[in-house]
């Protein structure tokens, strides 16, 4: 093999060293702290998201880089096989430098097509992660203009309701915060004069009433 050749083997084996996929170092898009949060907490935000980012798309860029370097290596391959159909074995040394480069050309363009991807993946994870730790995400959607959840419902303990019951003339007898036969009666007194379906449980209708 000539030395010129040897040079494009070599030219090609730096090609595809220089185009080799790599795991991402960071993000590549915005994100910016809510108004309420600090910038510390803010930043511990950044580090763990950026940690479950990079396990989304461990091992792709190994895996890219060893089809490049498959690509390459069969370049060579054919490249000799058909250059010594045609010269021999001047033929077979000119067919492997020039398989040789056309695979690395195609092992890189693949890796570098890969890295794109690897990156799109590293970013969403980390938008993801981000997001759900209440953080800001340019175009995501706002909690502006959603309406607050509702009010959890009013809520009373047995002996208060007891209390009540007695206060407004429904006796249920000492206020020892147990549902006994006496006070399932008061209720359902009270229940049958305000309307409510007499269940003698402290449902929610019977709860509003009694706060009320």
């Amino acid at each position: 093999m000539k030395i010129s050749q040897i040079s494009l083997l070599v030219l090609s084996s730096t090609v595809l060293l220089a185009s080799c996929a790599s795991t991402p170092m960071g993000p590549t898009v915005q994100v910016m702290p809510s108004s309420t949060k600090p910038f510390q907490v803010f930043q511990q935000d950044q580090e763990e998201c950026k940690q479950y980012a990079q396990t989304q798309v461990a091992g792709q860029a190994d895996s890219a880089n060893q089809k490049a370097v498959g690509a390459a290596v069969l370049g060579t391959a054919l490249g000799a096989v058909l250059g010594g159909a045609v010269g021999q074995g001047h033929g077979a040394g000119v067919g492997a430098a020039i398989g040789a480069t056309a695979g690395t050309g195609i092992g890189a363009n693949g890796s570098q097509g890969v890295q794109g991807s690897i990156q799109d993946q590293y970013n969403n994870a980390y938008v993801q992660c981000m997001y759900s730790k209440g953080n800001q995400v340019p175009g995501a959607p706002s909690d502006a203009g959603v309406p607050p959840p509702p009010p959890p419902a009013p809520t009373l303990t047995v002996a208060q309701a007891q209390a009540k019951l007695n206060a407004l003339g429904y006796p249920v007898g000492t206020v020892d915060g147990s549902m006994g036969n006496r006070t399932h009666v008061a209720l359902k007194h009270f229940q049958r004069d305000h309307g409510i379906p007499q269940t003698g449980e402290l449902d929610p209708d019977t709860v509003v009433a009694l706060m009320n």
